[in-house]
């Protein structure tokens, strides 16, 4: 395979509360070789999430550094690699994606490893070629395109840390995935990330309870196998509405992306020993959460925060996707040259799946 000495790629060089998306700029740089222990990727496919946002307007919570090539998502090709990775790890032509924190190999996350978070603390993917340590990759499920595994990295190794960590989800659970509808940005990737939480929890056996306050995302909801859904603006107490489905014991894992306003209503509906899985805080910070200490000392119940995964956790996701043929779900591909139309498009909330960039045939 023949490799080009260019690459193209885009740099955010400033974050802005105004421009954000128009500061997005195409550069022409040399490639770089890899190194002794990195393999070098022809990038296919770039996904977008609502972190990619929060960067070029500058509300992220961790500080950026200047020219970020953006995003983290990414699936592509090997063509290169670098004379100290074994023969038997990768090879040519080999289908990857990136792990989110390219040193999350398992385990507990430390803040080392951290830093090493793709289009946020470095460098991240949009971009045609580019570098990564060898130990950061994860094959391809073969039954997807490259656009449909761009969108795994963040949003389902999300899904999968909270059903597969440290009490693993089994056949028979309820599990409570919530935050499927709302007017805010912020929603619209919980959607995404539910969406993926919905589709593992079903191919597990587990019985999946949906909450949105649109009929519309409910309807969509039960597409996915979703076997009870609740509209929780018809429904205001739908903690307990939930009790009635599970016959008064509560649900085993709780997706939770509400954040203050919700947390005290998933209390109300875990079950005894249960998990509540906090991915998100989308509701708003203006809810009394005083009671939550002893809510969850009376429910003895863990409350468990998730900062995506692991590279094991990945692998063994990609393992269940392909056994069960799991297909994500994605709403438009932009080409590489309307990357920018792309972020508008998930600026504007119209998606009902993921957006993405196709960088490459």
């Amino acid at each position: 395979m023949s490799i080009p000495t260019q690459t193209r790629q885009y740099v955010l060089p400033k974050a802005s509360l105004f421009d954000a998306i128009e500061n997005l700029t195409i550069r022409e740089v040399p490639i770089t070789q890899p190194k002794a222990s990195e393999v070098l990727v022809k990038v296919h496919a770039v996904s977008l999430n609502f972190r990619d946002l929060l960067i070029a307007k500058g509300h992220y919570i961790a500080p950026t550094p200047a020219n970020l090539i953006p995003c983290s998502d990414m699936a592509g090709e090997i063509v290169a690699i670098g004379g100290g990775v074994k023969p038997d790890l990768w090879k040519v032509g080999d289908r990857v994606c990136a792990n989110f924190t390219l040193d999350h190999i398992d385990g507990d996350l430390t803040p080392k490893a951290q830093a090493t978070a793709l289009g946020g603390s470095i460098d991240g993917c949009l971009t045609e070629y580019r570098t990564f340590p060898a130990h950061s990759l994860v094959k391809c499920p073969e039954n997807l395109s490259y656009e449909e595994a761009s969108t795994l990295p963040c949003a389902a190794v999300t899904a999968w840390n909270a059903l597969y960590g440290p009490k693993p989800l089994k056949g028979g659970d309820y599990v409570l995935v919530q935050g499927t509808g709302g007017v805010s940005m912020h929603l619209a990737y919980a959607l995404r990330l539910c969406s993926f939480a919905l589709q593992l929890a079903v191919a597990s056996g587990a019985t999946v309870i949906a909450t949105s306050s649109s009929d519309e995302k409910l309807e969509a909801a039960k597409k996915l196998g979703a076997q009870h859904v609740i509209n929780y603006k018809d429904t205001p107490d739908w903690d307990k509405e939930v009790m009635k489905i599970t016959n008064g014991v509560g649900v085993d894992h709780i997706i939770e992306v509400g954040g203050p306003d919700t947390l005290n209503k998933s209390l109300s509906c875990v079950r005894m020993a249960g998990w509540i899985h906090i991915i998100g805080f989308l509701g708003g910070w203006d809810s009394d959460v005083s009671q939550v200490p002893l809510k969850t000392l009376y429910r003895a119940c863990m409350l468990r925060g998730i900062l995506i995964g692991s590279r094991t956790q990945f692998e063994q996701m990609n393992r269940l996707i392909v056994a069960r043929q799991i297909k994500p779900i994605v709403d438009k591909v932009f080409s590489f040259e309307q990357a920018e139309s792309a972020y508008k498009y998930l600026e504007s909330q119209k998606h009902v799946g993921k957006v993405v960039i196709k960088v490459a045939e």
